[in-house]
Parts: C-alpha cells; structure tokens; sequence
C-alpha cells in the first residue's frame, strides 16, 4: 500500500495537469491556425488542432521537476525529449521538410547518448555478445531514430498512437519494477499519465489530435527509457522493447519494403499502413481499427512479460503471432499484392481460396469510398 501511495503522484499529477493543458492547447492552436490538413490520406474533417503533444510535453516535464531529483541519465533523455519536441512543434506549424526533422531527431538522440551515457555496453544475440563500443553506439542510435518515426507513422487515427504507447509505455514501468528500476518506474508513470489525461480529447471522434511533437516526443521518450532498462537483456539486446513496439516497428519496416517496391521514397505517403488496411479494406470502422490494435498490442506485450519469466513459453507465443502476423501481411497484400508464399502454399494443401494476383486493398478508389469515418 505505501508504495501505490508512493508512486500514484508520478501519475496522477502528470494526468491532472494534461488533461487541464489540452483545452488551452487546443485554443492556441486555433488562434495561430496550426490545423491538420486534410488531404485523400486523411479520415478526419474540418479544422482539427494538431498541437496536443503540447500539453503531453508540459506535463511530462512539470510533473518531473515537481517530483523528481533526475541523474545526468535522465537529464540526457529530457533535453534530447525537448530537442525532438521542438523540432516536432515546428514541423506542426510550418511544415518542415523531412531532412530538417531528421535533423532533429539525429540531435536528440546524439544528446541523450552523449549526456545520458544511454548506449548499449553490449549486444546480447543468443549466446553472442558484441562488446565493441562504436557498434553499440550505432544500434542505440538507430534505436533512438527509428521508434521516434515509427510511433509517429502510426499516428493515423484518432487516438492511435497515444494509446499504443499508453500501453507500451506501461508494459515497459511493469518490467522495470520487476527488475527492481524506480527510475524506469517513475518515467513510465509520468508518461503514460500526461498521455491518458490527453487521450480523451483524442479518442475518437478526435476534437485535437498529438501532432508530429506529441507522436514523436512519445516515441523518442519510450525509446529512451528502453535503453535505459534493458541493456542487458539475456536473451537478445532489447527483444522485450522490440516484442512490447511490435506494432509501430512492423509497421514502419513493412512500409518501407512497400514503398521501395513500388519505387516511392521512404518519406512518400500512403494508404498501406496496418490502420488503413483494417479500417478500408476489412470494413472494421475507425473506433473498432483502433480497440483491435490496442488489444493486438496487449497481445504482444503479454509475450514479452511472459518472456521475462519465462524465455522458452515466451518464445512459443511470439512464433504463433508472428505466423498469424504473417498471414495476415500476406492475405491483404500489405508489402506487394503478388507476396503471399505461405498463403499460397496453404491454398495448395487445402485448395482454401487465397489473395488475387494484383489486387491492391488501399489504393483502390472503391475501398476508400468504403472508409468508415464514423
């Protein structure tokens, strides 16, 4: 009990306080004009602010120099959080080109590997360790960048990727008390509260949406702290982060397969994200596209806390999702419509029916007149 009543102000603070800044957010962000723009990716309509991640930041922040004494670790992950922040604000007003913001998330991670000594010591891959050091800082830093954007490609629909890294952010503060890390802890705490005390006003129909500070203030924080806690994992040098963000990183890896196929540049957008196949071409509707995907993130955060206690079963319920997950790819044709090995060679055992040969489930304009925009 003294330690529910010794952690609940980390939370609920950070809660009170977000769920009191979105409004004044939402407010500045009208008076300056700082919309979401629609266009045909979009599903939203009207004049939506996008500067939510705002109150996120400010609660966040406020809540920790409130409560919390930090060490240089965290000051390295707070002041590479703002850099990304800022750079994130400025591209929700002006629309920054891609190698600007880049430029952003390049110099916070270099600041929170710098400052907050955040880097990887070793890599653990089975029963292989790589100790050497520039190896090391490289993977931290790819880490560092790629959750950053992974969180923000995802941030798709109303209350998408908030609630995913609500989640994420939680499993991770479940992991980090088993091993006995308060830092880790109060971090989790007071990120997944500013963030629910936003989502709210998020979940749809959305009356704010995060924005480009917000999405990836969120990923480059949870990226952070993984490194911060799971430097030594036994098994593979942050498998558990990796199971917990399975979501965004699939996500993000397959729409960069995707586009290259297809001869897009990575930064190009598009309708073939894991959201838009749910919500077009299966029909699921917004709100529903996005309570399967929260679940489905359970899901994998259930394996990786399962994998802690026990690596072997773990690993067992990681191989069923990742076959489903297969299966899934290649039945909507997510990467390329002509890529479905496993599903054809099903269809041959079975004669069960498979995808057609060029279909394409998203960029059709019947399937997006079947988007569901309720």
């Amino acid at each position: 009990m003294n330690l529910i009543r010794g952690a609940l102000p980390y939370f609920v603070l950070p809660f009170i306080i977000s769920l009191l800044l979105v409004p004044v957010a939402k407010l500045i962000g009208f008076r300056l004009g700082i919309y979401a723009v629609e266009n045909e990716r979009t599903v939203h309509h009207g004049k939506i602010v996008r500067m939510g991640g705002v109150a996120i930041y400010a609660a966040f922040m406020i809540s920790l120099a409130v409560l919390w004494a930090a060490d240089s670790s965290i000051n390295g992950i707070l002041l590479g959080a703002t850099v990304v922040f800022i750079g994130g604000l400025l591209d929700d007003i002006y629309d920054l080109s891609p190698k600007v913001k880049l430029l952003f998330q390049i110099s916070a991670a270099v600041i929170a590997l710098t400052i907050g000594n955040l880097d990887l010591t070793e890599t653990h891959v089975l029963s292989f360790g790589i100790t050497n050091p520039v190896f090391n800082w490289c993977l931290s830093f790819v880490w560092i960048v790629g959750i950053t954007n992974a969180i923000n490609l995802i941030d798709g629909l109303d209350g998408l990727s908030s609630g995913i890294s609500t989640i994420v952010t939680l499993t991770i503060g479940l992991l980090g008390f088993f091993m006995g890390r308060r830092d880790i802890c109060i971090l989790t705490l007071a990120l997944s509260g500013a963030i629910l005390g936003f989502l709210p006003y998020n979940f749809h129909p959305a009356s704010i949406f995060v924005g480009d500070c917000g999405a990836q203030f969120m990923g480059f924080t949870i990226a952070c702290i993984s490194l911060l806690g799971f430097k030594t994992t036994a098994l593979i040098t942050l498998g558990l982060p990796i199971l917990i963000l399975f979501i965004p990183i699939g996500d993000t890896l397959i729409a960069i397969v995707r586009r290259k196929l297809k001869g897009q540049k990575f930064t190009q957008a598009d309708r073939g994200h894991l959201h838009h196949i749910l919500m077009i071409k299966l029909k699921l509707g917004h709100r529903r596209t996005v309570l399967i995907l929260y679940f489905v993130t359970l899901m994998f955060a259930g394996a990786a806390i399962l994998s802690y206690f026990n690596p072997t079963k773990g690993m067992i319920l990681v191989v069923i999702f990742l076959v489903l997950a297969e299966l899934f790819i290649e039945y909507t044709g997510m990467v390329n419509p002509k890529f479905h090995p496993f599903l054809s060679l099903i269809n041959r055992l079975t004669g069960w029916p498979r995808m057609v040969d060029g279909e394409d489930p998203v960029d059709t304009k019947q399937a997006e007149e079947r988007s569901d925009n309720r």
